[in-house]
C-alpha cells in the first residue's frame, strides 16, 4: 500500500467543552496519513493519478474554519470522514492534537483510523 502522509498541519477552529473555549478559534495540530487507491501515479508521474494533498490541506482547513466542536475525537471522525468521502481514498489515519491547553502539557489529542466498508 502507498500511503501519502501531512505532518503537523496547522488549522484553525473552534473547539473545547467549555463554551468560554468555543468562543475564539485556536489553532490544533494534525498528522494525517491516507492509503493512495492506486500506484499510478509512481509510473506517470502525473498529479491526476493521485490525491492532491493541497486540495486536501485546503479543504480541511475550509471546513473546519465553519465548524465547532466539543471533543478532538468528534473533529478526528470529521476529518477522517471528509477525507474518505471526498478524496477517494480507501483508508485514512488522522492525529488531532491540541496543544498548550492545559499547564505543563505539550499537547492532548487522539489519532482514529477509518477505512471505506466494503460494499
Amino acid at each position: 500500500m502507498d500511503i501519502i502522509f501531512l505532518q503537523e498541519v496547522k488549522v484553525e477552529t473552534r473547539l473545547g467543552v467549555p463554551e468560554w473555549e468555543r468562543m475564539r478559534p485556536q489553532t490544533i495540530v494534525l498528522d494525517i496519513e491516507l492509503a493512495m487507491p492506486h500506484s499510478r501515479s509512481c509510473q506517470t508521474d502525473a498529479i491526476e493519478d493521485t490525491i492532491d494533498y493541497g486540495c486536501i490541506v485546503a479543504r480541511i482547513r475550509e471546513t473546519l474554519a465553519e465548524e465547532s466542536f466539543k471533543l478532538v475525537e468528534a473533529l478526528a471522525e470529521h476529518v477522517c470522514q471528509l477525507i474518505l468521502t471526498e478524496f477517494g481514498t480507501p483508508w485514512v489515519k488522522v492525529k488531532v492534537g491540541k496543544p498548550g491547553i492545559l499547564p505543563g502539557l505539550k499537547q492532548l489529542g487522539v489519532i482514529i483510523e477509518r477505512g471505506k466498508k466494503a460494499v
